[in-house]
């Protein structure tokens, strides 16, 4: 292909990248080490009350922003460094918990009570997701063909449910007298309140992030499984190979790049978690570092939005999801340079 060619096949591409991410990117980079805030003047009011021999007359000063001829607000924009990003964290404070080895302390700040809650999800649901995806694929991949079709249509239906829907109907079903929480009662003798802290609400976003996106995960084991080298499957079972030495040896290395890529897929849309946070109802008990940005950019009852607290919040959010996918991208550098 000549270069004019590919050139007319990629600008449109190149064109909607530079549109949509690294113009915002670098946007919200830049606000991150800014501060805008409303241009204040002091004004004085001279308030006069009637009165029996004449008038009563008070003056004050008050502080007001200004506006400009079309009645918005003035607002200046000034570089603060890491100002935002120390607002945001609190590094005193936290080390200062740290080192008295106050969790609780620690925890009481939102910025790391997110990360908490991020990590944590992120890190048990992958290997879940894994196992679970994979033994679907291997599950259906021994069916007979006959149900082999409707199989996978039902174990495909989380996946095309919308996540805020599916977290509302999980919620649904166990928040207050749901379903299941009827069952559970019944069966333990006792009233149970699935809603009322932190952890048994955590356990419940995480099975459904596993429930919801454990089909793509089989989707694509599936599909890889149909590549597997049958003669060295056959060879195996000659060998006496038992079916664990075969999953071990032949079928996993040959998935290993599908490996690869759902967790790549999963550690970035895991770590920017938000929907479970909102189909749960989760806020006053466990938030995540998506929500806290969305938080910051809600208007307060001023009706100021803290967009440079949550530029800093974006920046850090998409920071850790770098330094976690560095171990998986290595990998992935290291099998490339070995099949050269």
């Amino acid at each position: 292909m000549r270069t004019r060619t590919f050139a007319w096949f990629v600008a449109p591409s190149v064109a909607m990248m530079l549109v949509f991410i690294a113009f915002p990117l670098v946007s919200v980079l830049v606000q991150s080490f800014t501060l805008t805030q409303p241009v204040i003047e002091s004004v004085t009011v001279e308030t006069c009350t009637p009165s029996f021999v004449g008038q009563n007359c008070i003056q004050e000063t008050r502080r007001q922003p200004v506006l400009d001829e079309n009645g918005a607000i003035v607002t200046q924009t000034r570089f603060v460094g890491l100002d935002n990003y120390a607002t945001l964290v609190e590094p005193g404070r936290a080390l200062a918990s740290l080192g008295s080895l106050n969790l609780d302390g620690l925890l009481a700040i939102d910025f790391w009570r997110a990360l908490r809650f991020t990590l944590y999800f992120t890190l048990i649901t992958l290997p879940l997701i894994l196992v679970v995806g994979l033994g679907l694929a291997l599950a259906v991949n021994n069916v007979t063909r006959a149900v082999r079709g409707p199989v996978i249509f039902v174990t495909l239906l989380p996946f095309i449910i919308t996540p805020v829907i599916g977290a509302l109907a999980i919620r649904w079903l166990f928040v207050g007298d749901g379903i299941l929480t009827r069952l559970l009662e019944h069966w333990s003798g006792r009233d149970i309140f699935m809603f009322a802290q932190a952890w048994t609400i955590e356990l419940l976003m995480m099975f459904y992030r596993v429930w919801h996106v454990a089909p793509f995960a089989f989707v694509i084991f599936y599909a890889g499984l149909q590549g597997v080298n049958k003669d060295a499957v056959e060879a195996a079972l000659i060998d006496g190979a038992s079916r664990l030495q075969r999953l071990r040896y032949i079928v996993i290395p040959h998935l290993m790049p599908l490996i690869v890529f759902v967790a790549l897929i999963h550690l970035m849309d895991a770590y920017r978690v938000f929907e479970e946070v909102i189909g749960f109802r989760s806020e006053a008990y466990v938030i995540s570092l998506q929500y806290l940005t969305y938080d910051l950019l809600m208007p307060d009852n001023t009706g100021n939005r803290a967009i440079n607290r949550a530029s800093a919040s974006s920046m850090l959010t998409m920071i850790g999801i770098v330094i976690l996918l560095i171990p998986l991208l290595r990998h992935t550098w290291r099998q490339h340079r070995e099949t050269r």
